[in-house]
């Protein structure tokens, strides 16, 4: 089959033939459909720090998908040929205290599908089948392909009550643009996305958001002023992992204010500790889903209206997975997805 890999230890992708992958009796085949490219890809293809600390060669890579079941192994009973998936990247070890407390996201012991262990960019991905999420209701294929980053913006968004809270959120991102729309769908009064790219903030206001902030000519204190907040904002969602985005946003939050923190710093920095103190502010790491609460909030949301559309700006066939690569990398747009069904 054709397949995405990272052959050697160094910048590239090549798009080559490889083995089907082996299906043990608790697994599940599935013929993939479409993928998005996330940032951890870009890091894989660009073979940056992180990417030579964290990949072993050869790998395929990928991890967002959609596809459709085409055989499973004699212990699956539950999913059916035919079906139409998609897949949870984080693969869990079932053993440790959190997983047998029904903590999963918490696993010590995850490993990321495409990171380590061949991913979903190829024709043909297996996984366990508890880490097969079946679409029970038609979902656009393009926003199937893109549950697991959809999950991502879900988990940081929900991490605390939004019925009319004003939200900041840093980043504008696809992952900060979905959570943006799941903000304004789940009734907060105010949704701000800040971002220094006016392509993406231009995204931001397609889904409706109350202000689009670009940090490189106006002020979060600004944008305050415009909607008229004199207490700062009552939740934050960091998605940039820049340190001046999440200086910016303990500086801007009420007292007693909730950050929920997804965006990866690439290095420590410092921050106003004492503010945190003695503003009282919360602030939760976010990393993954949690399974599978959030895939359920993910289906209820698309079935209640929450439209993703705009967040999706870009549709490659996967044989021109250099110009989507390129596209991904450009920080100017949305999602940009592969097609694997020619």
């Amino acid at each position: 089959m054709k397949a995405l890999v990272k052959e050697k230890a160094e910048p590239g992708l090549r798009l080559m033939d490889v083995p089907e992958p082996e299906v043990g009796p608790g697994d599940v085949l599935i013929k993939v459909m479409r993928t998005g490219i996330c940032g951890t890809d870009l890091h894989i293809r660009a073979w940056d720090g992180w990417a030579q600390q964290a990949i072993r060669t050869p790998l395929t890579v990928g991890h967002e998908f959609v596809g459709q079941v085409v055989s499973t192994g004699r212990d699956v009973t539950d999913i059916r040929v035919g079906d139409r998936v998609s897949g949870e990247g984080h693969l869990v070890c079932g053993k440790c205290r959190n997983c047998l407390a029904g903590r999963r996201h918490l696993c010590r012991s995850t490993i990321g599908l495409g990171v380590g262990r061949d991913g979903a960019f190829a024709e043909y991905v297996a996984l366990p089948a508890s880490n097969v999420w079946v679409h029970r209701v038609p979902v656009d294929l393009d926003i199937a392909a893109v549950f697991d980053p959809f999950g991502n913006a879900v988990h940081t968004a929900l991490s605390f009550p939004l019925v009319g809270e004003d939200v900041l959120i840093t980043g504008a991102g696809p992952i900060g643009l979905m959570a943006a729309a799941v903000a304004r769908h789940a009734g907060a009064r105010n949704v701000v996305v800040t971002d220094v790219s006016e392509e993406r903030l231009e995204l931001a206001r397609k889904i409706g958001v109350s202000l689009a902030l670009n940090v490189s000519r106006s002020t979060i204190a600004d944008g305050q002023r415009e909607l008229g907040l004199r207490e700062g904002f009552d939740i934050g969602l960091e998605m940039s992992g820049r340190p001046e985005a999440m200086r910016d946003m303990i500086a801007n939050m009420t007292h007693g204010g909730r950050i929920a923190m997804l965006g990866l710093p690439a290095q420590e920095f410092p921050v106003d500790w004492s503010r945190i103190v003695t503003s009282m502010i919360t602030i939760k790491g976010i990393y993954g889903r949690e399974m599978f609460e959030t895939w359920y909030a993910m289906s209820v949301l698309l079935e209640g209206g929450l439209d993703l559309a705009p967040v999706i700006t870009g549709r490659y066939d996967y044989r021109d997975y250099e110009a989507a690569f390129e596209d991904a990398a450009s920080g100017k747009g949305g999602k940009v997805i592969l097609d694997w069904t020619a």
